[in-house]
C-alpha cells in the first residue's frame, strides 16, 4: 500500500522512490511497525488545529482569572473603577466587531472588566454587607442550572427564541440608556432612578421585576453562548475561535453578576 507524501517517511535513507514517482513503505519496516501505524488513532481536532471544548473551557478560565486579579485590584484601589468600566466598555465593543479574535484584547478587556467589578463590588459591600457573596453565589447558581439545563437538552436557542432574545434586549439595552439619563440628568434622583419607582398601586419596586426579566435574559445568553461553543466545535472551527467563545462566555457572566448585583441592592434598599 502506497503512503505518498509522509513526512515520516520523507527523510528516511531506505526510503525508496519508484520511477513512476509513487512513494512506496521503507524497505526495512517489519510487518510489527506496519500494524502499530496502522492502529495509531486518528489524529484528533486538537492534533489538527481546530475549536475543542477542552480549549474553550480553558481559555474561559484564563479569562476569569484575569478578571478576578483586576477584581481584586479595584477592591484596593477604588479609583481604577472608572477607568476599568470606560475601557472595559470600549474593548468589549472592539472585540464583539472584530471578525479575527485577539487575545491580547480579550485578555484586556477581562483585565479592565475585572477593575470595575473590584471597584463596584467594593461600595456595595460597604453599603449591604454580604451583598457580594450573595451575588457571586446567584451567579454561580444560574450558570450551573443553565448549563444542566442546555445539556439535558430542555432549553435550546431556537432561531425564534433568538429573534425574541434580541427585541428583548434591545429593548432593556434602551430603557438602561434612558434611565441613566434621567439620572445624570438629575431628572430622577432616585438611587436607581426609574428602577427604584414602585410600580403604579403597589409597593414593588420596578427595578425588581425588570432586574428578574435581566437575570433571564443573560441566562439566555448563556444558552446562545453554549449553542454557538458546540456549533463551533462541530464545525471544526480554528482552534483561535476559541477565545472568541471565552470572551462571549465571560461578557454574559460579567454581565449577569451585575445584574444580580443591582437587584439584591434593590430587594435589600427596599426593605
Amino acid at each position: 500500500m502506497a503512503l505518498g507524501g509522509n513526512p515520516v517517511f520523507a527523510n528516511d535513507k531506505n526510503f525508496r522512490e519508484p520511477r513512476n514517482g509513487a512513494a512506496t513503505l521503507p524497505a526495512q519496516m517489519s510487518s510489527e511497525e506496519l500494524q502499530h501505524l496502522y492502529d495509531a488513532p486518528s489524529a484528533g481536532p486538537a492534533q489538527t488545529g481546530r475549536m475543542t471544548y477542552d480549549d474553550v473551557i480553558m481559555k474561559t478560565v484564563a479569562t476569569l482569572a484575569l478578571v478576578l486579579v483586576g477584581a481584586a485590584l479595584g477592591w484596593m484601589v477604588p479609583i481604577l473603577t472608572l477607568p476599568g468600566m470606560v475601557v472595559g466598555l470600549v474593548l468589549g465593543l472592539v472585540n464583539s466587531f472584530k471578525k479575527e479574535p485577539s487575545k491580547a484584547l480579550i485578555l484586556g478587556y477581562a483585565l479592565f472588566e475585572g477593575l470595575f467589578l473590584g471597584g463596584l463590588s467594593m461600595f456595595m459591600e460597604r453599603v449591604y454587607p454580604g451583598i457580594v457573596v450573595q451575588a457571586v453565589l446567584g451567579t454561580l447558581s444560574v450558570f450551573a442550572v443553565t448549563l444542566l439545563l442546555f445539556k439535558s437538552g430542555k432549553v435550546r436557542a431556537t432561531p425564534k427564541m433568538t429573534r425574541f432574545f434580541m427585541i428583548a434586549l434591545g429593548g432593556y439595552a434602551l430603557f438602561s440608556l434612558v434611565n441613566l439619563g434621567l439620572m445624570v440628568f438629575g431628572v430622577n434622583s432616585s438611587p436607581w432612578g426609574l428602577r427604584s419607582e414602585p410600580i403604579p398601586g403597589t409597593n414593588i419596586p420596578f427595578g425588581l421585576v425588570l432586574g428578574l426579566l435581566a437575570i433571564g435574559l443573560a441566562a439566555f445568553s448563556l444558552i446562545v453562548d453554549f449553542t454557538s461553543v458546540q456549533r463551533g466545535v462541530q464545525a471544526g472551527l480554528p482552534a483561535k475561535y476559541s477565545w472568541t467563545a471565552a470572551f462571549g462566555l465571560t461578557v454574559t457572566l460579567v454581565w449577569l453578576y451585575v445584574e444580580i448585583l443591582r437587584l439584591l441592592a434593590i430587594l435589600r434598599g427596599n426593605d
